[in-house]
């Protein structure tokens, strides 16, 4: 399935294909340099390959990857955001993929969506709560992480919003 806005197409992709692998690497790289941490322990690429899970890159004009975002399983109502890029800020990437993770978690009967991402990436924290993101307590491998902060966003279909 595609999703295609503004010369920015979302693909759903294997997270070990050559422009996923080069994503994952470049968010890495960002990471490190943001928050002095890469995120890799976060990350298994074998969590987006299981049920009700996917990784999406986002294209260009060019056919060029411009961005990435997955989500795994958390419970069977809650999914997790995992590897967010774009290497464009303020481009509208970030807010295409995200906008596609939280669409298929409702196809996948997703009623929440969770998130983490270091308090030190201020940009990350304001993209979030901008979304409709709220920060709850630190859950899972975050409990006690004074350098993380966790978000949920309820979700809903069309539906839902018009009634």
């Amino acid at each position: 399935m595609n999703y295609m806005s503004k010369f920015i197409l979302i693909k759903e992709t294997d997270p070990n294909s050559t422009d996923a692998v080069h994503m994952i690497d470049e968010l890495s790289d960002s990471l490190q340099t943001t928050t002095g941490n890469n995120g890799k322990n976060s990350f298994s690429v074998d969590d987006v390959c299981v049920p009700r899970s996917l990784f999406v890159l986002a294209f260009n004009d060019k056919d060029e990857a411009v961005g990435c975002g997955a989500i795994r399983p958390l419970n069977e109502q809650t999914a997790e955001v995992k590897r967010m890029y774009a290497k464009e800020k303020a481009a509208g990437i970030g807010t295409k993929v995200l906008t596609y993770l939280e669409s298929k978690a409702l196809e996948f009967g997703y009623t929440c969506i969770r998130l983490e991402t270091r308090l030190i990436n201020r940009s990350a924290v304001e993209f979030y709560r901008n979304r409709g993101y709220h920060q709850i307590p630190n859950y899972g491998k975050y409990v006690n992480r004074l350098e993380a902060i966790c978000f949920e966003k309820q979700l809903c279909d069309d539906k839902e919003r018009t009634q």
